[in-house]
Formats: C-alpha cells, structure tokens, sequence
C-alpha cells in the first residue's frame, strides 16, 4: 500500500506531459492569500500563454453573490518547489468580468507606474527585508515562548543559534530553499531580536517584480506553515510591551543613484520622500501606529527624520553609500503587513515622478 508522501512526491515527467498550475492571489483582507490549480496540457514559461480563469469573489469578499464571478489574469509564474517537475505558481491579479481591476488588486496601478517611460529609464531596484513571526497553532502565541510566560528579555536572539535562541529555523530553511527553487530572488534570512521572528529578503528585484516576488515568497511561507503545523503572523507588533515589532524595510535605489553624483539625487529623494510622509505612512501597512513609537528601532510615526546608520530613522542611509557618494537608501517606515506593491510603486511615484 502506497504511502501518502509516497503519491504526493509522484514524479509525472515520464508519464505525461500535462502540468499543474497553482494560480495564486490576493483575497479581502488585502493580506490572504489564496490559490487553486488546474490542470494544462504542457509546461508553460511566459504568464500571457496561460488561460485567465475565475473564482467566487462572495466567498473572498471581494463580490456579491449576486455577481460573483472575478477574473484572475495571470502575471508571473514560478516553478512550484510543492510539486515540482514543470509544475508552476502562477502569480495573478483580479478584474471585474468587465476587465476593471478590483479594490484589492494594487498591482493594476503600481503596474502603470513602472510602465511609465521615465521610471522605466531610472531601472528603479528594490530590496524588501520582510520581516514575521512564528506562532504556536492553538495558542496565538510565539514559537519557542512559554505558555502563558515569556522568555528573557531580548539581546540573545538576533542571528542567534541555539535550543534556547532560535526557534523554528527547520521552517526558515525549507522557505530560503523553497524560494530559491521557484525562482525567486531571495537573498538572505536572519533570526530577529524578538524571539519566535525571522526575516528574509527579496532583491534585488526591479519594478514591479519585486512585489511579484514578496507576494509569492510569502505563499511559499504560508504553505510551509500549514506543513508544520505553525502559523506566520505578518502583525507589526505581534507582541505588546518591551518587544520589537515587524516590518518590511524596503532598501531602494534608481539608475541615477548607483552611477556617478548618485548621493546628490538621494538627498533630493529623501527631500521629496519628506513632503509626502504622512500620504506614505497611510499606504505602508496596517497596526503600523503600534510599531512605529519612536522605540525598538523605529522613528515615531508622526515624525521624519533620516540619517547615517541610523536605525532610529525613517530613512537610513549606509555609510558605504556615504563614502562612495552612490548607492542606495532605506525606507524602515513599511509594517511588515504592507502591500509590496502599493509600498514600492509609491516610493517609485514620489522619488522619480
């Protein structure tokens, strides 16, 4: 008698040539994910040879059930690191049956912006360091932590290793593996300073992939969670009291930037960056408020300021880009919640246009 993992790692290559295509996308809440697949006579690798497809949007709440019917168009497929072989995630967005992008999908817009002629000729490049923590299923509680206690105070967990410091790193890894499987840009991920919370990266990723790519790496996550029996909490401040929050530091940078008098158009982008902070603030996330107090390496919500290595600002900038009068800066004001797409078609739209 066959085992259960014995037919779910069933290899399909040599017995048909029909794939399987998990089309993925954003629910409601504007923070679900949810997904189902089809099946495709062959292995397809451009996002416009694949069919559009539909779902209930009464039962997402994203349409009446008087009229249902949403339409997934999709957008950008990655190899499926659950199936495997010429398996694919397909990336979609959402659209009435009349073709108007729904509420929820943020990518339409954001799309538009990095379409645009003059942001296309910046090659705007984003690195997203999305931060989350690990909760215990039936208790809403971190991994690691006691029940109904704390652990120490922090100080030993940031990047740290042991019984005691790190928790759930067997989950970490099989994300890292699973992303670099699928074809996503995923660059590193590092235990948090709050105990039960890691972080990974995504980037470099240009324009609009970039929120692709977090999008995906964040199912990826969710489906390695429901394997593991845990849930990934993406709150901004899971914790109250003396405990850092989550957020998803977005490092940025345009062509103008990275070449020669770069640190010149940074300063002119942080200055820009300035005079719009409260429009980005209500776009980075929500619960943000209770993340951003001015403590646990923030800068307080109400205030602007930027700096040097500063970790206490809303905009860092490093010291090599300093010293080399070129590279990058830092927005730390995104909640580990945030739309990506919303977040970096912003920065796009307030830097550049």
């Amino acid at each position: 008698m066959s085992l259960l993992t014995d037919l779910i790692n069933l290899d399909l290559l040599d017995k048909t040539e029909k794939i399987i295509a998990e089309y993925i996308w954003i629910g409601g809440s504007g923070m679900d994910l949810r997904s189902k697949g089809r099946t495709l006579p062959g292995p397809v690798s451009d996002p416009s040879k694949l069919p559009k497809w539909n779902y209930d949007g009464s039962s997402t709440g994203q349409a009446s059930g008087e009229d249902s019917e949403v339409i997934l168009y999709p957008q950008a497929i990655f190899k499926d690191p659950f199936r495997r072989g010429n398996n694919i995630l397909v990336m979609c967005d959402a659209y009435t049956p009349q073709g108007e992008p729904i509420p929820t999908n943020k990518r339409c817009a954001a799309a538009k912006i990095f379409s645009n002629p003059i942001v296309e000729k910046e090659v705007p490049w984003y690195g997203i360091e999305q931060e989350y923590t690990l909760l215990q299923k039936d208790v809403n509680w971190p991994l690691g932590w006691p029940l109904g206690g704390f652990p120490g105070p922090q100080g030993p967990y940031y990047c740290g290793t042991g019984a005691d410091k790190a928790f759930g790193r067997d989950i970490v890894d099989a994300h890292y593996k699973a992303c670099l499987y699928a074809g996503i840009n995923i660059s590193g991920i590092n235990g948090e300073v709050m105990p039960g919370q890691w972080e990974f990266q995504v980037g470099p990723a240009v324009g609009i992939s970039a929120g692709d790519e977090i999008w995906v790496a964040r199912y990826i996550l969710e489906r390695i969670t429901e394997i593991a029996g845990v849930v990934v909490s993406f709150d901004p401040k899971p914790i109250q009291g003396d405990w850092n929050g989550a957020g998803a530091h977005c490092n940025y940078s345009t062509k103008s930037m990275r070449e020669d008098g770069g640190y010149e158009v940074i300063l002119k982008a942080i200055e820009k960056l300035s005079h719009k902070h409260k429009e980005h603030i209500a776009a980075y996330g929500e619960g943000n408020e209770r993340r951003l107090t001015g403590k646990h390496e923030t800068a307080d919500i109400n205030t602007f300021k930027w700096g040097v290595a500063n970790r206490g600002a809303s905009i860092r900038v490093g010291r090599d880009t300093e010293q080399a009068r070129k590279g990058y800066f830092e927005d730390r004001r995104p909640a580990s919640n945030m739309d990506p797409y919303v977040v970096t078609a912003m920065i796009a739209e307030t830097t550049i246009l």
